[in-house]
């Protein structure tokens, strides 16, 4: 869809409940077919961490997964008309206006679930905070320049890795009240670091870089997710603020991971990374006491 600029401007010309059920259907019926790959990798990764599931339920759950990028896709091209009330609730929403409103820099983290683009979308428009985020860029030049074009109509600045980076990072959370962006879960060298799902696994990547921000900027970590509740509608879950100044590192990852990793389990349906982790490896297969 982003590679189809007709497509994407057919998307941002129809209702937003309409566009986000059609990107569904395409992903579905067209998409699914057609990356065999990330299919059966999610179809296995899935018997691993759900395997009380019958073939049926586990079959029920990947099809709503790939509705649920298909939609992702398409509501990309109507995130601003998704923000709002309408669509998003947000739970304990006193509380969580109350972690918006902390002093100092904050960086929020979460993995790939529901609708990650109108997280950091509807995060921008809670409070005045200078926004940036960090992501990874598709390989495909004009689907990459297709993405940061719509990602900073939302998001204000996105920054992707690379030399300078991390210090221009920095700058930015040096600021009044600056907030970050990262998702935890990328795939790096093949594979999906985090959560662990009890996996003897050190702090790296994305979660190893927002802990070396935290300390060196003295910014508060605050995990949260968004999850779709029928359509073009979703839930905010937020986890209280982790500060390095009084927790250590082994502590915040600790929570970082019960947080999100019990989400994404509970939400399978809605997490992307379910198809890039590989936990059939050795040494990376999970351990479902710890994990749960």
């Amino acid at each position: 869809m982003l590679s189809n600029p007709f497509l994407f401007l057919l998307l941002r010309l129809l209702p937003a409940s309409l566009a986000s059920w059609i990107g569904g259907r395409l992903s579905v019926r067209f998409a699914r077919p057609r990356m065999k790959l990330r299919d059966a990798r999610a179809r296995a990764n899935l018997a691993l961490l759900r395997p009380e599931l019958t073939e049926a339920e586990r079959e029920r759950i990947l099809t709503r997964r790939w509705e649920n990028v298909g939609r992702t896709l398409a509501e990309l091209a109507n995130v601003d008309r998704l923000v709002s009330p309408r669509h998003v609730r947000v739970l304990d929403e006193p509380g969580y206006r109350s972690v918006l409103e902390m002093p100092g820099p904050m960086i929020f983290v979460a993995p790939h679930i529901g609708n990650w683009d109108l997280m950091a979308a509807h995060l921008k428009d809670a409070i005045d905070r200078p926004p940036l985020g960090v992501y990874d860029p598709p390989d495909n030049p004009r689907i990459a320049a297709q993405l940061k074009k719509a990602r900073q109509s939302y998001m204000g600045d996105a920054i992707t890795g690379g030399g300078g980076a991390a210090r221009a990072i920095l700058r930015h959370l040096a600021r009044d009240q600056a907030m970050l962006y990262i998702l935890l879960d990328e795939r790096r060298d093949g594979q999906v670091w985090f959560p662990r799902f009890g996996r003897d696994l050190p702090p790296s990547g994305n979660l190893a870089f927002a802990l070396k921000l935290a300390r060196k900027a003295g910014a508060r970590l605050t995990p949260f997710y968004l999850v779709r509740t029928g359509g073009p509608h979703f839930e905010l879950h937020w986890h209280a603020p982790l500060d390095p100044g009084s927790q250590d590192d082994e502590t915040m990852v600790a929570a970082m991971d019960a947080f999100l990793g019990k989400a994404c389990i509970a939400h399978a349906d809605e997490w992307l990374a379910l198809q890039d982790m590989d936990l059939t490896v050795p040494n990376h297969a999970p351990v479902l006491s710890a994990a749960m």
